[in-house]
């Protein structure tokens, strides 16, 4: 009798601890997909901002999150502003992750004239910004393609951009320009186009973990953290 009633506890205990599992791994999946979300810095575009090896916790809810399968979106507490950094499925690779700056919203004008950003007519000082090739400024006719229908002011048929001089264009409706902060080594905005406002996934939230993995020493996750900028806030 008692070993049937040991039995019967056990069992109801393993099943309280598959249920408490269940309401775990549901909250996890929840708050995953509709609020904060891991990401890993897989390039240099964005130094020194962001470098390889942070590890960001992401906030998905400020800009709405994406209900999954669907092209739906939760109502989002604001909109991009300038200057926020954004995180965005690519537009030419759907399934990579990437994080940029929001340099122009809907409306503004936008130009580059010798590396200085212009927007509105207005020449930005950009302090998160560091060049560097100051002295490469290549033409490029895919950025002349998409760019030749968005200008004001230009002839299309003499336009020539190259990544240090163009525009000015302006930005449509429901799009964003976003640059990299490593102005010279970014593939952005300037080469593929607006960014479409349902692209955008949310923005970083908090450094948790950092390393160098270019470090000399052996496994460098754990000899090459950089403490510094563990729980650091990016901007």
């Amino acid at each position: 009798m008692a070993k049937a009633t040991e039995q019967r506890s056990a069992a109801s205990n393993l099943k309280e601890w598959v249920k408490s599992l269940a309401v775990a791994l549901v909250i996890f999946l929840l708050l995953r997909t509709f609020v904060v979300e891991a990401f890993r810095i897989p390039s240099g575009s964005m130094e020194n901002t962001l470098l390889i090896g942070d590890f960001l916790f992401v906030n998905k809810a400020v800009y709405g999150a994406a209900v999954p399968f669907t092209h739906i979106h939760l109502p989002a507490f604001r909109d991009p502003h300038r200057l926020d950094l954004v995180i965005f499925s690519s537009p030419e690779q759907p399934d990579l992750t990437v994080v940029k700056r929001v340099i122009g919203v809907p409306g503004d004008t936008l130009s580059m004239t010798n590396d200085v950003v212009y927007r509105n007519g207005v020449a930005q000082t950009e302090p998160y910004v560091i060049r560097t090739d100051p002295f490469t400024d290549p033409e490029d006719p895919k950025m002349r393609a998409w760019q030749s229908r968005y200008l004001v002011d230009r002839d299309p048929k003499t336009y020539r951009p190259s990544l240090k001089n163009w525009g000015p264009i302006v930005v449509p409706p429901d799009s964003y320009f976003v640059m990299g902060d490593n102005r010279d080594n970014s593939y952005d905005s300037r080469y593929w186009g607006f960014l479409g406002r349902d692209r955008i996934r949310g923005r970083p939230l908090i450094i948790y973990y950092s390393y160098d993995p270019s470090g000399v020493l052996p496994l460098p996750f754990i000899t090459d953290i950089r403490w510094k900028r563990i729980f650091s806030l990016p901007k």
